[in-house]
């Protein structure tokens, strides 16, 4: 009898970054039941020391970085979970190399490996993305920040079929682009379930607590990623990265609500047919398709269930009640360091939003304020984008975010 094919693939050595987050502890999964196919061999995290260790040791990784802490902190963690370990024998000796400090995780992605999982929430990914394109690693990439602030930077960076999308809707784009020629190609539509604020006025939204907020109706996520769905600031930076990750102009990237969540987006192609990849709301597909792209992990995730009665549904955007996907198009469009104006004002006002300072509804009001400052600011750059350029972009809107929400 033959082997088949998935037996025959080498097996990949990963480093994860973010790894205590929803995107990392999933991958971990991944990497779990399926040993034969790949490898981790690099850990990063933030300041969950704890959870961290306990990764490593389990997986007796040699290599583990933490942004906060020091050497001594991580190892005081390491030896706790090895002794901790419900089988100790097994983790004897166990002593990996340790990084700490802000720029562990980006000295982290620039060790050889296969692919580096960029799991991290927020600007800081930005470093860490570059960096693991500059050392000729694949980068499953689920931390969108780095591309739409960083991204000519990133483009520059990146090889022809070196960065593979690992949000739900691009890797969902990416299985469809498979279909056709990029000359074939008229439309991408992604799909968002409208959160769960869904067929709400605006009026209706300005009572929103932060509780409500945080309860997105399909998935479980972190709070900063949960009320950017809330608001739909997630979907306007999909709509950014969908730009840069397959060249198609923004006139031609659509928004359409699916509240089912089953299609994850879809490419319409020039004969008029339609491509959609569907599946549950899971993103153990889409994570798995990127630590193995362009190959498939058998039963990464759960399928459709086709023997039972379902109804999917399509909805337009509410543009009036969520304008953050028309004001996105609007930075995108512009290009430079505006879409990093952009996502920075969101952090800064969310952190706002959670702290009481904001109502939900000022949250997009207040990025487009700081967004209309920007335009005015003589310190826009000009020529080839540079990092200290995003970098000060990104310091400068954190300010001008801070002084509209400050008491």
């Amino acid at each position: 009898m033959s082997t088949p094919a998935h037996q025959q693939l080498r097996r990949r050595r990963v480093i994860l970054l973010g790894s205590t987050g929803s995107i990392g502890t999933q991958a971990l999964d991944i990497a779990q039941r399926n040993p034969d196919r790949f490898e981790i061999i690099g850990l990063s995290a933030g300041t969950n020391l704890e959870l961290l260790a306990r990764q490593a040791v389990a997986l007796r990784v040699p290599m583990v970085a933490a942004a906060a802490g020091t050497t001594d902190d991580l190892s005081a963690a390491i030896a706790h979970a090895v002794d901790h370990a419900v089988d100790g024998s097994s983790v004897t000796g166990y002593e990996p190399e340790l990084l700490t400090g802000p720029e562990a995780s980006t000295t982290l992605a620039a060790q050889e490996a296969d692919v580096v999982v960029n799991g991290i929430t927020g600007a800081i990914g930005l470093a860490p993305t570059l960096a693991t394109l500059r050392a000729g690693t694949t980068l499953a990439l689920a931390n969108k920040e780095s591309l739409i602030i960083g991204g000519p930077l990133v483009k520059r960076a990146a090889r022809p079929g070196q960065l593979v999308p690992v949000d739900s809707e691009h890797s969902a784009i990416a299985q469809c682009l498979r279909g056709g020629t990029p000359d074939e190609v008229r439309k991408l539509v992604i799909t968002a379930s409208g959160g769960p604020f869904r067929g709400r006025s605006r009026a209706e939204l300005e009572s929103v607590t932060v509780e409500q907020a945080l309860a997105h109706p399909n998935f479980s996520m972190g709070p900063v990623i949960s009320t950017n769905s809330a608001t739909l600031v997630n979907k306007g930076l999909e709509v950014i990265e969908a730009h840069l990750l397959f060249d198609v102009p923004f006139d031609r990237i659509e928004v359409v609500v699916h509240p089912q969540q089953l299609i994850h987006s879809m490419v319409e192609f020039t004969d008029g047919s339609t491509m959609a990849q569907a599946g549950p709301p899971s993103m153990l597909v889409p994570i798995a398709l990127g630590m193995a792209w362009p190959d498939r992990v058998p039963d990464a995730g759960p399928s459709i269930d086709w023997t039972r009665a379902a109804s999917w549904s399509f909805e337009p955007l509410d543009h009036e009640a969520f304008p953050a996907v028309a004001l996105a198009k609007r930075v995108g469009e512009a290009g430079g360091t505006w879409p990093a104006v952009y996502n920075a004002a969101n952090e800064v006002c969310v952190q706002a939003f959670f702290d009481g300072a904001l109502r939900f509804v000022d949250i997009v009001d207040t990025v487009a304020k700081v967004v209309e400052r920007y335009a005015a600011d003589p310190a826009e750059p000009v020529g080839e984008l540079t990092l200290e350029q995003v970098l000060a972009a990104d310091g400068w809107a954190r300010s001008a975010a801070s002084s509209l929400v400050a008491p």
